[in-house]
């Protein structure tokens, strides 16, 4: 068994030479010196074949630049909507985009993943249009799980992203179910499991660790350290200083690496993607990160967490860390930062003009996808909800907001 390993940073330049994938984006310059990006967020699609950090050309690493600032973006817009009614619920990444969107660029298009809560990135990279994101957080018409999840609880079948739930840990046996039946079909996928501190605490963790540590499945466990399971500081949950170390019990290796430095995110994850796809058996990924903001919108930190120690962590704020490295490096040109602050801003702004208006999902999604012949029972009672409703001489979902 290998005790855990601590990978804190990279400090790499980035390489040149990198082969992108089709769409990798471009910046176009007017005479006046000032940058404008072009395209909108199939341009952030990462390489097949995820390179060694050292490798990254210049085009990736703005790539996960921007993403980093979109996912920021949506979460900001998205935050205020919630306070503003005009969607019911939200969970934002504020903070730990590094995790996320360095996890993204790990992978290849063929793996898995098994999202927690914040991961939401990943799916944007992989290709779930920003609409369809938005339009599941107002739950319309235009949201392909028909209202019936959560929002910010997104799916993408396409990307191989696993649905979202709210229930902790549960996702972690699927994701090594998934790992196994790559192995057994001789198939060189990964699954990725997500999760975050808190789901340590239960039992499907270890149920799912022992089984992909038994059977030594295509399985990378990827947690995002974020020091709180809602109102539970991480201390209060375990006794060891490290999850990574937690892996050792299970017979496979446990590393740790910076949270907020995406390219050491990327290459952690990226090689335990790569061991766990030659054979190796899987690995407990544990970025060290924070959560500046509440759980979700439905929580206020301030109520069991002083703000002073929040403090130390917007020094670290990811996006800022690596935009420094990217000016000092001449990856990101002197006018790019602003730039991308307003490609991000017109990129969800358009995607929430354009779903915002959309009307409920029909009635009758109520009772669909179920079974394959609705029961005559349900149908009754969708006709009597018709009738309420002419009696009423309105929809009261429209009334409500929804």
């Amino acid at each position: 068994m290998q005790a855990p390993q601590d990978r804190v940073g990279t400090g790499v330049a980035p390489g040149a030479g990198q082969t992108l994938a089709p769409g990798a984006g471009a910046l176009q310059s007017s005479l006046r010196g000032e940058v404008v990006i072009a395209g909108g967020t199939e341009i952030l699609r990462p390489p097949p074949v995820p390179p060694p950090v050292a490798e990254l050309g210049p085009e990736v690493l703005r790539a996960m630049y921007r993403a980093m600032v979109l996912v920021r973006t949506l979460d900001t817009k998205m935050v205020v909507l919630q306070r503003q009614g005009r969607i019911a619920f939200y969970g934002p990444i504020t903070g730990q985009e590094a995790a996320t969107i360095g996890l993204a660029y790990a992978m290849r298009p063929e793996d898995w993943i098994f999202p927690a809560l914040r991961e939401a990135g990943v799916a944007l990279v992989r290709g779930l249009e920003l609409e369809a994101m938005v339009a599941q957080c107002f739950g319309n018409v235009r949201d392909i799980a028909k209202g019936r999840q959560m929002p910010c609880h997104y799916v993408h079948r396409a990307g191989n992203y696993y649905a979202m739930s709210s229930a902790i840990a549960t996702q972690l046996p699927h994701a090594v179910g998934c790992a196994y039946a790559s192995k057994l079909r001789r198939e060189p996928v990964v699954s990725v499991a997500c999760l975050g501190d808190g789901a340590v605490s239960e039992g499907d963790f270890h149920a799912a660790a022992n089984f992909a540590g038994v059977w030594r499945v295509p399985c990378v466990f990827f947690c995002q350290n974020n020091q709180w399971a809602i109102t539970v500081p991480y201390r209060l949950q375990s006794a060891t200083a490290t999850i990574a170390e937690k892996a050792v019990a299970y017979g496979f290796e446990g590393v740790r690496c910076d949270g907020n430095d995406v390219l050491a995110v990327y290459e952690t994850a990226r090689q335990a993607i790569e061991k766990a796809r030659a054979g190796g058996g899987p690995t407990l990924v544990e970025a060290l990160t924070y959560r500046i903001l509440g759980h979700t919108t439905s929580d206020d930190p301030s109520r069991y967490r002083d703000e002073a120690e929040v403090a130390p962590w917007r020094e670290r704020d990811p996006i800022r860390l690596f935009e420094e490295r990217l000016r000092e490096q001449g990856v990101l040109a002197a006018a790019e930062p602003e730039a991308t602050a307003a490609w991000a801003k017109e990129q969800v702004e358009g995607a929430i003009r354009a779903v915002e208006g959309a009307p409920p999902p029909p009635l009758e999604t109520l009772i669909e996808d179920v079974v394959a012949a609705t029961p005559a029972r349900l149908r009754e009672q969708l006709a009597e909800l018709r009738r309420a409703m002419a009696r009423l001489g309105h929809d009261p979902l429209e009334r409500s907001g929804h």
